[in-house]
């Protein structure tokens, strides 16, 4: 019998899509990827994340990758702004959709105890953007089923644990605008101490090390070798992060996309953040604070472009700049440098073709980047990752922003690239192919553009 393949699984779970990634464990290559929508369910109790269904995807999955490739390890990368609560047998509530608003019921108390930007480097978000404020409103909407927490995972570890059995914790999910980490001092914050929550808490470890096998049952469904061993896990964006910190000297910035866009400028200083324009301080695989900035710009893409982007033409490109076709900020309330501004266009969008639209919806992306990295107070080259990679005119556009390289990856996969390199640590990480070329600025009129686009948006 041919030996098969050793293979590197990493489950990434997004806002908007669960993927599967198989990667090639000698080259680090991808093998294939499947994915599903991340589907949300309505209640009871309350729009929720539905855990059940992306299980079973998940483990057909493995069982299908199984039958060409040995998968050795496995690796979990997960969107932020979600927490689980579980006893000793699982769930005691739903994973609560972190856009509900719900959370905002209790706004006002929680504020009081929250804690200090200066502590927590962590915006005040809407909904259950903070973990801190689900799990605050969760405790006082039920606390008979709160009661009977035994642990509090986030979301990463939640996978973590179903598929070994263990529960640990790693530094750059509670870091993710929690309100739950003091990041300056690298522990729990004083809201998770006040509230008895850190007892909840089970033992950190690195992303990278090894948590366990996977479970004799789980191993058996999904036909995966008794020996395959799980690794903690990364918070999404902090993987995109992690090839770019083991291979690049400081200073740099990098730019995550996807239903989020977020903005990491490693060696930078965190004295410029503004908490009022999605200012705040992740934390890498390291459990270093890196100062950085977070807007929906994904989300704020699609309702743009009215879900049909298409690849503008040249002239529609130019119509765009020439006529000061735009679209001025924000289009998602709270979120980002321009949350507190209401969007609205200078043009009747349904006069416009998808093209024009898409045009005006890259520029507009440009340019909420270029204000994010001036907010991190980002310096050296910067590396788009993710959906925006893939777009000449929103690299071309931020390159004239910044007047520095701006190098898009379109062939990196970006969270799957970094989770994956959690198998072997950071000892023994396979260093990256050499970047492509930096994107050409934009010109014609498009400096006009930009400066009259930062006065309407009151920059």
């Amino acid at each position: 019998m041919t030996e098969k393949p050793a293979a590197i699984a990493v489950l990434d779970i997004g806002k908007s899509n669960a993927k599967l990634a198989l990667i090639d464990r000698e080259s680090g290559a991808m093998r294939s990827i499947r994915t599903m929508k991340n589907v949300v369910r309505a209640g009871p109790p309350y729009p929720h994340f539905d855990v059940e269904t992306i299980w079973a995807w998940l483990i057909a999955g493995l069982a299908e990758a199984s039958a060409a490739v040995d998968v050795e390890v496995i690796a979990v990368t997960t969107h932020g702004a979600a927490i689980t609560v579980l006893d000793e047998d699982g769930l005691v509530l739903p994973v609560l959709d972190y856009e509900y608003p719900g959370p905002d019921s209790v706004a006002d108390a929680y504020r009081a105890v929250r804690g200090d930007f200066a502590e927590i480097l962590s915006p005040d978000l809407p909904g259950g953007l903070n973990a801190g404020r689900q799990l605050f409103w969760l405790a006082r909407s039920f606390p008979e089923d709160f009661g009977r927490a035994t642990t509090i995972l986030p979301y990463p570890q939640y996978w973590v644990w179903r598929l070994t059995g263990r529960r640990v914790a790693e530094p750059t999910s509670f870091g993710a605008h929690s309100d739950l980490w003091n990041a300056g001092a690298g522990i729990y914050s004083g809201l998770a101490i006040r509230e008895g929550w850190t007892e909840l808490f089970p033992p950190q470890m690195a992303p990278w090390d090894e948590v366990g096998p996977v479970l004799a049952d789980i191993a058996e469904a999904a036909r995966l070798p008794a020996r395959c061993r799980v690794v903690a896990g990364i918070h999404d964006s902090n993987a995109s992060l992690l090839p770019h910190i083991l291979s690049r000297p400081l200073p740099f910035a990098v730019i995550s996309t996807g239903t989020w866009m977020i903005t990491f400028a490693a060696g930078g200083s965190l004295d410029r953040l503004d908490q009022t324009r999605g200012g705040l301080a992740y934390v890498d695989a390291f459990a270093r604070p890196v100062p950085s900035t977070m807007s929906m710009t994904g989300r704020e893409f699609e309702i743009l472009t009215a879900g049909r982007a298409k690849a503008p033409t040249s002239d529609e490109i130019a119509r765009v700049i020439a006529e000061e076709i735009m679209a001025l900020p924000g289009f998602v309330p709270g979120a980002g440098p321009y949350g507190q501004r209401q969007g609205r266009w200078t043009h009747d969008p349904e006069s416009l073709t998808d093209g024009e639209r898409t045009t005006a919806a890259s520029l507009y992306a440009a340019l909420v980047a270029d204000t994010s990295l001036r907010l991190a107070g980002a310096e050296g080259p910067v590396l788009i990752e993710g959906p925006l990679a893939k777009s000449p005119l929103f690299l071309s556009a931020l390159a004239a922003l910044v007047d520095r390289s701006v190098i898009g990856r379109p062939d990196a996969t970006g969270t799957t690239e970094g989770a994956a390199l959690l198998a072997d640590g950071p000892e023994h990480a396979r260093r990256g192919a050499a970047d492509p070329a930096p994107a050409v600025p934009l010109g014609g009129g498009f400096p006009a553009y930009a400066a009259a686009w930062r006065t309407a948006a009151g920059d």
